[in-house]
């Protein structure tokens, strides 16, 4: 994970904002950074987002192709999950420096999304115990200022509302077997319904207090953190401590709160931004670097 070196001023100054409810950029303990979302950014994707928050750049593409079903889920696609930690993002990830990073990222990736109640995991069956569909979910960090888990679970969210799958028909061969057909037209797809895909909020504790979206200054004050994940009605479905340090009882319950009520109010915003993003078509204006 990238860090910084700070001095022991500057962690007692961050300290001492956090406890008054003012953070070093003018930010309360819950309010999120300014973020940029932009969609469809990579053409030979089925499904791309362009995440920016702060400065934590996030590039996600998905691919769609058909593989086969899991024997112990014949009915069910899967997700599969890589990260690539650009070593332009910190120069930590220079060489082999961001594989491990890499690792951990897509495990925890693996745990939030994959599963019955983020994705309708059942919709990407085609044929139960002989085809699915299998989603690659490509993640490219590309550069790094704290808070990857959030900023990495909103790019996710927003390039599986952008996946379109091709339809497929299945005709039978006079020999028995089967024959498979995508279709050619553009706008004969399947989308995927994101509606209860969870949003990560991370939660770091410094002091007495918690903070989220923490920067890499305030990730250096920081003991530990909490990772949830949360759906749009609040449901958590994942948990997880990062860092070193140990959290009392009394601070997992505050956290794992704040996280859902943080969470819970992130998903009505960010799906009325895609659905105007997306209602625009050809009209809308790209923004990014790929634009």
């Amino acid at each position: 994970m990238a860090t910084v070196q700070i001095s022991e001023a500057e962690k007692l100054y961050v300290v001492h904002g956090v406890r008054d409810d003012l953070r070093v950029d003018g930010r309360g303990c819950e309010d999120y950074r300014h973020m940029e979302i932009e969609t469809d950014v990579v053409s030979n994707t089925d499904g791309s987002a362009k995440v920016t928050l702060g400065h934590t750049n996030v590039l996600v593409g998905i691919k769609a192709e058909i593989g086969k079903p899991k024997p112990m889920l014949p009915d069910e696609g899967y997700l599969e999950f890589f990260v690539d930690c650009s070593a332009n993002a910190t120069p930590e990830f220079e060489g082999r420096g961001g594989e491990g990073l890499g690792i951990e990222l897509s495990n925890t990736l693996y745990k939030v999304f994959s599963n019955k109640q983020s994705v309708d995991l059942k919709n990407l069956c085609i044929s139960p115990g002989e085809h699915c569909w299998v989603l690659y979910v490509d993640v490219l960090l590309l550069q790094c200022d704290g808070n990857l888990f959030d900023a990495i679970s909103v790019a996710i969210k927003a390039a599986l509302f952008n996946t379109k799958i091709p339809k497929v028909r299945i005709a039978e061969e006079e020999d028995g077997g089967k024959e498979i057909e995508l279709s050619d037209d553009p706008y004969d797809c399947v989308r995927v319904n994101v509606e209860n895909v969870p949003c990560i909020v991370t939660l770091c504790k410094i002091g007495h207090r918690h903070v989220v979206d923490a920067t890499l200054q305030e990730k250096a004050c920081s003991v530990a953190s909490l990772l949830i994940s949360v759906t749009h009605k609040g449901l958590v479905t994942c948990v997880r401590k990062l860092g070193g340090g140990s959290l009392d009882p009394e601070s997992i319950f505050e956290m794992t709160e704040t996280g859902k009520r943080v969470g819970k109010a992130l998903h009505a915003p960010l799906m009325e931004l895609l659905q105007k993003e997306e209602s625009l078509g050809s009209k809308r204006q790209k923004v990014g670097f790929l634009g």
